[in-house]
């Protein structure tokens, strides 16, 4: 098993919008402020509602292909960046470097829980399943 700083390490200042470290919603948010555009600029431009919008940035909900198709337009960016952060994109450390510093490192820190949240998550989730396989076996008292 690797250490999971080394991971966390890593992941936050190698590939600041992996699948890791970043969710399909930040990387809309990231692309949309790199060019420039609020939400509600956004919104307008691909017809739908500021409240679409803002839940795809929360993981709230995904938009149907025609959107992303037009999103990654809008956004000058990759339809697979938008879904798995695979690429034409936003390069971390370019988008990094219009940040203060002090933003900067809260955000480096921030998406470095965030994967270690996903970590323990799995890691949870693997041994509830344990758990299940456990009880299954065991036979009725």
């Amino acid at each position: 098993m690797t250490d999971p700083s080394e991971t966390i390490e890593n992941t936050a200042h190698t590939d600041w919008y992996s699948p890791d470290a970043a969710t399909f919603g930040d990387r809309v948010a990231a692309a949309r402020a790199a060019a420039g555009m609020t939400q509600a600029v956004l919104a307008r431009r691909l017809g739908v509602r500021l409240a679409t919008l803002r839940s795809w940035e929360d993981d709230m909900s995904e938009p149907r292909a025609n959107r992303l198709a037009i999103l990654a337009g809008l956004l000058n960016v990759s339809m697979m960046w938008l879904i798995n952060g695979e690429g034409e994109g936003l390069d971390g450390e370019a988008a990094a470097g219009v940040l203060p510093a002090d933003a900067a490192d809260l955000l480096g820190e921030m998406r470095s829980l965030r994967v270690e949240l996903t970590q323990s998550a799995k890691h949870v989730a693997a041994l509830e399943k344990r758990l299940r396989a456990m009880l299954m076996e065991t036979p009725d008292v």
